[in-house]
């Protein structure tokens, strides 16, 4: 095995919950061997809810249960970003908040919620320009905002990771390297997931030339990929609820082995960044959607997860990047 740094895996929780139940989520991750989680939607008894939306009494319930199954929380996986820029009717279901309200609320809950759980990171996104605009156009309106996100994140000693994704203005990696380049926060990075360029219309070689556009900038990653059995070419909006193709990170069109080669080489310059904003490391966090995604989530069941952690780890076996599983010593405490 190599004797590089090893990456820390992780996933969303949620993913692997048949009905997203608290103990449903943790016994699968514990049993997968994960000691990392993203916490995004669960049930803590109260019904199914965002992070967001949790009540300080199932937020207590958690973090006791959380502990008790051994695993700590690796990011808020928040919605913050997920909004219209613009207050525009542009045919979509896109909520609009004005950003000073945003900034105070949404996103000071956001870091509540990271402080409660014990974690450094808060994943969010770019925001939605209004469809049929050029994401270009608005750039400097996002980067402003984002940078009060960092600074507000920053007061807390906390990190917002800005995720790459389809429809918003931080759609490619070279468009969300230039807003962190512009926003130039060392509390903001980015966050590479392949799957969501693939589904785009990009192919693995482009696929990968945006994966380098982010390294400036990048945190961490998301793991997922997809196969489109008719690729059609760029897609300019992606019909998110549409898209029933992820794959294992083994097996689809995004070309993983090639990024993890290149990730291995630069996981010491990586690491050290994400340990600087106290992170325990590098993760990688799993979001595999092998059984259906949409705009806010997806879902891949306990099977399905399990699935999409093995096809993983085969390629990071095989370009040799460690990375660490609960073994016997673990349980035997």
């Amino acid at each position: 095995m190599s004797d590089s740094i090893p990456v820390l895996l992780s996933g969303f929780a949620d993913e692997a919950a048949n009905e997203k139940l608290a103990v449903q989520q943790y016994s699968a991750f514990a049993a997968l061997g994960l000691r990392y989680y993203s916490i995004r939607f669960v049930d803590a008894g109260e019904g199914i809810k965002n992070v967001m939306a949790l009540s300080d009494a199932e937020i207590n319930h958690l973090v006791k249960m959380q502990s008790d199954y051994g695993l700590k929380v690796s990011s808020i996986g928040s919605p913050i970003g997920k909004v219209k820029l613009l207050d525009v009717d542009d045919g979509t279901a896109n909520k609009f908040i004005p950003f000073d309200k945003y900034l105070a609320e949404d996103v000071q809950i956001a870091c509540d919620r990271a402080e409660a759980f014990g974690a450094k990171l808060i994943r969010g996104f770019a925001f939605y320009h209004p469809k049929g605009t050029a994401p270009e156009d608005h750039v400097d309106q996002v980067a402003d905002q984002l940078g009060q996100i960092a600074e507000a994140c920053d007061k807390r000693g906390l990190t917002f990771g800005l995720e790459v994704e389809a429809n918003l203005v931080g759609q490619t990696g070279t468009l969300l390297q230039t807003i962190a380049a512009k926003v130039n926060h060392p509390a903001m990075l980015t966050i590479f997931d392949a799957a969501n360029i693939v589904t785009q219309g990009f192919s693995a070689d482009e696929t990968y030339a945006q994966y380098l556009a982010m390294k400036d900038s990048m945190g961490w990653m998301h793991v997922k990929d997809y196969h489109d059995p008719s690729p059609s070419g760029r897609i300019e909006h992606v019909d998110e609820a549409s898209l029933d193709n992820f794959v294992p990170a083994d097996r689809g069109d995004s070309g993983h082995e090639a990024i993890f080669r290149d990730l291995k080489d630069f996981l010491p310059e990586l690491h050290q960044r994400a340990v600087k904003r106290g992170a325990d490391g590098v993760f990688l966090d799993l979001e595999p959607h092998v059984k259906g995604g949409g705009q806010f989530g997806g879902f891949s069941g306990p099977d399905g997860f399990g699935v999409a952690l093995r096809g993983l780890c085969r390629v990071l076996d095989y370009v040799d990047i460690p990375y660490d599983l609960r073994g016997f010593a673990d349980i035997k405490g």
